[in-house]
């Protein structure tokens, strides 16, 4: 099924377009080759304070972009100041709206030479603090961190998604059990899959997002290439595969479920 035949639309709930990769060609992309293509809506993710004031810049900048701010765990050990009154500043004085999630943020045990977890505990769980003050959702980050991250997810209870989801079956039924939604994107068409794909013929529709991290894994057979949400229709071809159902299908619900997490009009 192509995207030509059947007109679909789709939403891409977490990416990264202030990537230097996009630069050469970023202007095209977001202002008219993806909308083109039938992609509604991209939820930009910040990850230190310079990229959320570049991921709010876009916001301003291209209809199909909505703003993700906060503080990946990766990036820690560059905090300088007290950043918290800086994401809550952006918070307080954005007036269009174009602010709809907390996020990059969460949980990176995969380094050696990361931050300290206690540090990249104390730093997710402030903002967690701040979605929920706020009143929006959160996108999280979990990678090599599962105890952690649901002992956290247990305690505060926010609303959102647990992006580029490598967790197992029962993990997912937590989550969804939490409220929380499952984001799916390139990895799911690799070969090595398999837990994946059981999470997603074992996880209702209405709780997936697509979603791409681009400029990062790219969907088979774009493996190691740059990714973008034009790409999007081979993880939601996946899903229908794994799910016995049609593409269409997995567009309609998916870009309902990213309207009702993001409150999107």
């Amino acid at each position: 099924m192509s995207a030509t035949q059947t007109n679909p639309c789709w939403g891409d709930s977490h990416a990264h377009y202030d990537s230097r990769t996009f630069a050469p060609d970023r202007e095209a992309l977001l202002g008219s080759i993806l909308p083109g293509q039938g992609v509604q809506w991209v939820v930009n993710m910040g990850t230190d304070l310079e990229s959320c004031q570049a991921t709010l810049d876009m916001a301003e900048r291209y209809a199909i972009v909505r703003a993700a701010i906060g503080i990946h765990p990766q990036e820690i050990g560059g905090l300088q100041g007290d950043w918290l009154s800086r994401l809550r500043q952006w918070l307080d004085n954005e007036p269009s709206g174009k602010i709809v999630a907390v996020g990059e943020i969460g949980l990176d045990y995969h380094y050696s030479d990361g931050a300290p977890r206690e540090a990249q505990i104390e730093v997710f769980s402030r903002q967690l603090e701040l979605a929920k003050e706020y009143g929006l959702p959160v996108s999280v980050h979990d990678r090599d961190a599962h105890g952690d991250t649901m002992e956290l997810l247990r305690s505060y209870r926010p609303a959102g998604v647990v992006h580029c989801f490598s967790g197992s079956a029962e993990m997912a039924r937590e989550v969804i059990g939490l409220g929380m939604y499952l984001g799916i994107g390139g990895t799911l068409t690799f070969q090595n899959a398999r837990k994946l794909v059981e999470v997603v013929r074992e996880s209702p529709l209405d709780r997936l997002l697509l979603e791409t991290d681009c400029p990062y894994l790219a969907p088979v057979p774009h493996r190691g290439k740059r990714n973008d949400s034009g790409l999007l229709p081979l993880v939601a071809k996946k899903i229908a595969e794994i799910k016995g159902i049609p593409e269409e299908q997995v567009y309609r619900q998916t870009n309902a479920n990213m309207r009702r997490v993001f409150h999107l009009a």
